[in-house]
């Protein structure tokens, strides 16, 4: 058999492949992929919302033009409210980047030390987390500490736990799910911890920190640490697929604008959020950008480097097969592509 006989031979069984993967691929997020790509923006959240999402607001800050903000949908279904772009939102795990410029500042300012321990901050939880004595401060803020991650205990979304105590009682005792440092596990646990040492060594709750240190610094007036600090009416409705409420009213941490949100990944990136040299310790121990979702909200705070452009996207509809998550993936890649082609045209 020649070489040219055998580059036929795989090309086909490639093709083939593709095309009964399609059969196992949820038609929606064929159709979404394929679609003919939009002019704007606005189209493109319009779309969305016809595959389904309740909801969409997306902010963009593209470097020399002013920032824009777009919104379609429901604000609140119920209420046959308007999708507003001014909207507060759950954040889900972006706020774990507000809280990890929070520790550098505490590094930087000799309050914690990166190389200190789980045990040396909090000694009570030896024996009752494996490793304690060797997960540093740095490794929980990477996500390479191995300890299990509380929100993965069985239907832990059906009935969530409302303190740190009961979150941690959920994995207190467990194995470590690998030795510190070995591998990387994305793990909310680490950041419930990360919270209970910032307030120990603080003295009182980390969020007036991080309102003192960053939020009011760079002008941030609509992000709060808890739905209970804000007027409901403002705050986007959401919606999982299977459970017939709105579930805005749940606590799940910080609500901000999308603006808001964009301003700090902005600054975050830029370095302005920083002082003298903590920049460099940032830098050193988390990332730039991050997505998150709880139940009936899912956001994503993206930095495009090569169009120095942040972009915050917000979805208002989860689902328990995490197929929106998959379908909002394709949408944003989508709308990078029309912001793109819309500065290559300039």
């Amino acid at each position: 058999m020649n070489k040219k006989t055998i580059k036929i031979m795989l090309r086909t069984l490639l093709i083939s492949g593709a095309i009964i993967s399609l059969f196992f691929v949820p038609w929606i997020l064929v159709k979404a992929w394929i679609l003919p790509l939009p002019n704007s923006v606005q189209e493109q959240l319009d779309q969305a919302v016809n595959h389904g999402f309740e909801g969409v607001v997306v902010y963009i800050d593209q470097a020399g033009k002013n920032p824009k903000k777009y919104a379609s949908g429901w604000h609140n279904k119920e209420a046959k409210i308007p999708a507003k772009p001014d909207a507060l939102y759950k954040i889900a795990s972006i706020s774990k980047l507000y809280d990890a410029v929070a520790v550098t500042k505490l590094v930087s300012k000799g309050k914690l030390s990166l190389d200190k321990t789980l045990a040396d901050y909090l000694p009570e939880l030896v024996g009752k987390i494996e490793n304690a004595e060797k997960i540093t401060l740095r490794l929980m803020i990477q996500h390479r500490s191995g300890i299990p991650n509380f929100t993965d205990t069985p239907n832990f979304w059906a009935s969530p736990t409302e303190t740190y105590e009961e979150s941690l009682a959920l994995i207190k005792g467990m194995p470590a799910n690998f030795k510190p440092g070995k591998k990387y596990e994305y793990c909310n646990t680490n950041y419930l911890l990360i919270n209970k040492i910032m307030d120990d060594v603080l003295g009182y709750p980390n969020f007036q920190f991080i309102q003192e240190e960053i939020l009011n610094p760079l002008h941030l007036k609509n992000t709060y640490s808890s739905v209970n600090e804000v007027n409901l009416e403002n705050v986007m409705s959401g919606y999982h697929v299977g459970y017939a409420h709105d579930l805005k009213t749940n606590d799940n941490g910080m609500h901000a604008t999308a603006e808001d949100v964009g301003k700090f990944i902005r600054a975050l990136n830029d370095g302005t959020v920083f002082k003298n040299n903590e920049q460099e310790i940032y830098a050193s121990i988390y990332k730039f950008e991050h997505d998150g979702w709880v139940p009936g909200y899912q956001s994503f705070a993206k930095y495009y480097k090569n169009i120095d452009t942040v972009v915050i996207y917000f979805y208002s509809t989860t689902d328990p097969k995490l197929l929106n998550w998959n379908l909002s993936q394709i949408l944003n890649r989508r709308m990078y592509r029309i912001i793109k082609k819309s500065k290559n045209e300039e």
